[in-house]
């Protein structure tokens, strides 16, 4: 694994001193990761409204086209 240096508050370091059981380095390198994965969801989510924005058809009506195919098969 690779070293990475953070700065904080001395007041802040003088708290996580006291508490001794914790493992900070467990603590950052979870919040590392949440955040990561919260940037990557947050790509997901503006690539997927590209994608609803590109993709409307002018007219297009999903309820009435399923409305539609159902009122169909129900006649045959």
């Amino acid at each position: 694994m690779a070293n990475v240096t953070i700065t904080v508050p001395e007041e802040l370091q003088r708290e996580m001193k006291k508490r001794k059981r914790t493992n900070w380095s467990l603590v950052a390198r979870k919040a590392f990761e949440e955040a990561i994965c919260q940037e990557e969801m947050a790509k997901a989510a503006e690539g997927i409204d590209r994608l609803r924005t590109s993709s409307k058809t002018p007219g297009w009506n999903g309820t009435k086209e399923i409305r539609k195919w159902r009122d169909a098969s129900k006649s045959s």
